[in-house]
């Protein structure tokens, strides 16, 4: 599923539909008591960085989602069921949280209790006005400090609907995401065909959040991962790392970012990169070899530094279970040291094997044991670099028919996020990026390296212009 935002996933016009938790649920959220299991460190440190930056008169909506369509005529109270029955499923979407003093404590409903509220908006014959109109509601519905923070909407057409849903980041991760259409696919197609829909029982995130907060508060400063961590961060200057090419800012600044996403390569050749890289771990490594040798030759820098986010669900249960189930891994890669590319590889595979189990403790645990202030002031701790091969989720394979993307909202941030993502027709690129000449400059040039290193790997099994010396600087100023 390609990572997109609201102005590229294909929207039509349309009539308008929404849905929001019912009235009388919201209600009911005012007198639930209090669920012991507490927010995972991941969410607390969400909802706290919103909370610094609304006291610093900064509004940033961080909202992410998916947009699919179901062909044909669609009835819209099939879908209200089956978007109940979905919501129902789904712990973490009846629970939420209240500030009692400077502790955030959770709330959760009973799952009778939830329905929803469906009211139809309106037609919108222009597709700016609908696209301007869906992230105005995105922006509104999903602030991290309310409860509710999600909402569905759908496009209505005689042809086909498309159902967009939007959530703040402490329900969901791109899992989670790709999850999405096709379980809602079947639960629509069971009313349709007159079939009970039971979905198999999934794990609650709730209670994951409660088991991983226990184990993590366990470790204290003494920890091997605390130490492996304060070392990464001593050798990125006591910062978490940024992206290694010039984005064109000053410090300080929180400025606005924008999108690049395309195709990085087809099918074929993903599939030949693939397999030059199985044997040192397979893309994930290649990836982090191509990313390295990138900066090397456009920026001059011998090593690269960046965050690598891994999925925590360490259990079944948990497989198909809507929750932010993710971690982060610190990676160095000393790319001077490599005669070759095959060499870079083998540097990036050691790196992944020696670090990725640190992602199971949650990284705002380490901050707070390292003692240091760390508190952001921007949306994204860290730069990262990311890798997923969807091809294995449930409905990949339909997924170009049904028009599925996952969505995010690109509003302000200093830092540069890059999502890789092998789906069947080969490997896609998302970046956000700070939004300045020099910055999409320097983007720009970093993906057609990608392109251009992974080309070469996937046709000739090596990368013949890479040289260990660092070259002149490239970068664009």
């Amino acid at each position: 599923m390609i990572i997109t935002d609201i102005l590229r996933c294909g929207v039509r016009s349309g009539r308008l539909i929404e849905w929001t938790l019912h009235p009388a649920t919201v209600a009911s959220a005012d007198d639930a008591p209090q669920d012991s299991r507490p927010a995972a460190y991941v969410q607390e440190s969400h909802v706290r960085t919103v909370r610094t930056l609304r006291q610093r008169g900064r509004y940033i909506p961080t909202w992410v989602g998916t947009a699919f369509d179901i062909p044909g005529h669609v009835d819209l109270d099939i879908l209200d069921t089956a978007l109940r029955l979905w919501t129902r499923r789904h712990e973490t979407l009846r629970s939420g949280f209240q500030w009692v003093g400077d502790e955030l404590r959770r709330f959760t409903l009973a799952v009778d209790d939830v329905l929803l509220h469906r009211e139809m908006v309106g037609d919108f014959p222009r597709v700016e006005d609908l696209c301007q109109h869906l992230q105005d509601r995105f922006d509104a519905a999903t602030d991290a400090l309310s409860w509710p923070n999600f909402i569905f909407a759908a496009v209505v057409r005689d042809d086909s609907t498309s159902l967009y849903l939007a959530f703040d980041h402490t329900n969901v991760d791109a899992y989670s995401l790709h999850l999405m259409a096709a379980e809602i696919h079947e639960l629509y197609a069971a009313g349709v065909e007159g079939r009970a829909a039971v979905p198999p029982e999934v794990g609650s995130y709730v209670d994951f959040c409660e088991i991983e907060r226990a184990q993590a508060d366990r470790i204290d400063d003494s920890h091997e991962i605390v130490a492996r961590w304060r070392e990464f961060i001593g050798s990125c200057d006591g910062m978490l790392p940024t992206f290694p090419l010039d984005l064109g800012i000053v410090l300080g600044e929180l400025p606005r970012q924008n999108l690049l996403q395309e195709m990085l390569v087809d099918d074929s050749d993903a599939a030949s990169f693939d397999v030059c890289c199985r044997r040192y771990g397979g893309i994930l490594a290649g990836v982090l070899a191509t990313s390295s040798i990138a900066v090397l030759e456009i920026g001059g820098r011998a090593t690269c530094r960046t965050v690598v986010p891994f999925h925590t669900r360490a259990k079944s249960h948990w497989s198909e279970s809507v929750g932010w189930y993710v971690g982060a891994a610190p990676i160095e890669i000393r790319t001077a040291q490599a005669q070759d590319f095959l060499g870079v590889l083998e540097l990036a595979r050691n790196a992944l094997r020696t670090n990725r189990s640190m992602a199971r403790m949650p990284i705002a645990r380490v901050l707070h044991l390292l003692g240091s202030d760390f508190r952001p002031t921007s949306p994204d701790l860290f730069s990262l670099i990311s890798y997923v091969d969807a091809r294995a989720v449930p409905g990949a394979d339909r997924w170009a028919g049904w028009n599925a993307s996952t969505i995010m909202r690109v509003s302000y941030g200093d830092q540069v996020c890059v999502w890789i993502t092998r789906i069947h027709e080969g490997l896609h690129v998302a970046c956000r990026y700070p939004d300045n000449d020099i910055a999409h400059k320097n983007i720009l040039h970093f993906v057609e390296e990608l392109r251009k290193i992974i080309v070469s790997v996937a046709r000739t099994g090596g990368y013949g212009e890479y040289c260990a010396e660092p070259k002149a600087s490239h970068m664009l100023l």
